[in-house]
């Protein structure tokens, strides 16, 4: 602030000037030279603090954020590039994209040029029909793969060696064992690495996680998890994301597909699992030989039993979650999650839980923020990415041999 006595009328007056902030003429946040006005010198002495406060309260959060601001506009982007561009999440990811003014997309590689104009245009990227110029820029520090998943294994290797920190879209590999090579890959360059398991970001999900730890289900026996949809009924992989339904190229069917994202959580909050089987199938052949369905069963090293519904043939899908221990009992259903236990007064499944803790932003979000700098986001691992196509990988084996598939921990 700046004051400035001079002459006003009959007394004198002290005039204030503060920097402040404004919208432009183009739209955008700029400075403007001061936002200011007249005191009366007699009236100083009488003007309380509150008043004072109230008259300037405008300026005062104009200084207050002048400098950060000044510091997104002077702070370097984030330099990405998409490599790989045939997952069905890709518009989701460049919506994403654009709200993200603190990152650039420069550069789009896909081996199907046509998929690689159409995304690179959506983005306002240049197109590189050799992904080594990827590699080779030294302003891409990370890249986002979205490829089909039997093209990971090599970009990956090609990115970590690259030292490109790696946003990897699930399935992490083709088999648990490609996946844990994939893992070490990134580890042992100590890369920023996360894929899209974006049930940890669930608030209802995290209350869970915190009230387990807390000890207030007591001995958990049993837990269920189930992510449906009608996506075969429905034609969803009809057209650009059919690929997806060949488990050749895929990794897997609708059961892996969505199944994946229920494991993920269900061992986030469980721990790892020992053993696995499932009964998966084909249920319209609307896909052919791709399996649309299956119920998985889970052992947990921690004692847990588990079961898993997930694929592309159902018409709703009301009960995502349950949980049951000696102490306490939750179920999230049509998206509320209900909850007792014994230790906490007051719950007693009547009516939604409404207080939840916050919850982090999106996978993706996470990982931009990573590499920007922010060394406190809850990312995936590598390692845990591996761990899910691995027992993954066994329920489907335990389908097909019909025995449990004891799961070898890498």
């Amino acid at each position: 602030m700046i004051l400035d006595r001079s002459q006003g009328g009959r007394q004198d007056q002290v005039r204030f000037k503060f920097p402040c902030l404004a919208l432009n003429r183009a739209g955008g946040r700029g400075l403007v030279e001061s936002l200011d006005g007249f005191l009366p010198e007699n009236d100083m002495s009488t003007l309380t603090r509150r008043d004072f406060l109230s008259s300037t309260a405008l300026a005062g959060a104009a200084i207050s954020t002048t400098p950060s601001i000044l510091a997104q506009d002077t702070k370097p982007k984030v330099t990405i590039a998409f490599v790989g561009v045939a997952n069905i999440h890709v518009p989701g990811f460049v919506d994403l994209m654009k709200t993200r003014p603190d990152v650039r997309v420069k550069s789009v590689w896909d081996h199907d040029a046509e998929r690689a104009a159409k995304r690179a245009k959506d983005l306002g990227a240049a197109v590189v029909p050799d992904v080594s110029s990827v590699w080779s820029d030294p302003e891409v520090s990370a890249v986002v793969i979205c490829a089909e998943t039997n093209r990971h294994l090599d970009l990956v290797r090609a990115a970590a060696g690259a030292g490109k920190h790696l946003f990897v879209e699930y399935p992490l590999g083709m088999t648990g064992a490609q996946s844990y090579q994939i893992a070490k890959e990134i580890e042992a360059r100590k890369l920023i690495f996360t894929t899209g398991y974006f049930m940890r970001t669930d608030s209802k999900h995290i209350f869970l996680k915190n009230e387990i730890a807390s000890g207030n289900f007591g001995k958990i026996t049993r837990v269920r998890g189930s992510n449906c949809h009608a996506g075969s009924l429905t034609g969803v992989f009809d057209t650009e994301w059919r690929w997806m339904t060949d488990p050749k190229t895929y990794g897997f069917g609708g059961f892996g597909n969505l199944g994946t994202h229920k494991l993920d959580l269900l061992m986030w909050l469980f721990g790892p699992v020992e053993e696995a089987t499932a009964e998966i199938r084909s249920v319209t052949g609307h896909y052919g030989d791709c399996d649309e369905s299956g119920e998985g069963l889970l052992r947990f090293k921690s004692g847990v039993i588990g079961t898993l519904a997930a694929g592309w043939v159902d018409v709703e899908d009301p009960v995502q979650l349950q949980i049951s221990g000696t102490e306490g009992h939750a179920i999230i259903q049509d998206n509320h999650l209900y909850y007792r236990s014994k230790k906490v007064p007051g719950s007693d499944m009547a009516d939604p839980v409404t207080r939840l803790p916050a919850a982090p932003r999106a996978p993706l979000h996470q990982f931009l923020d990573a590499v920007g700098g922010n060394a406190t986001m809850p990312l995936v691992t590598p390692r845990e990415a591996a761990a899910r196509m691995a027992v993954m990988e066994a329920m489907y084996q335990g389908s097909q041999k019909r025995r449990w598939i004891r799961i070898e921990q890498s």
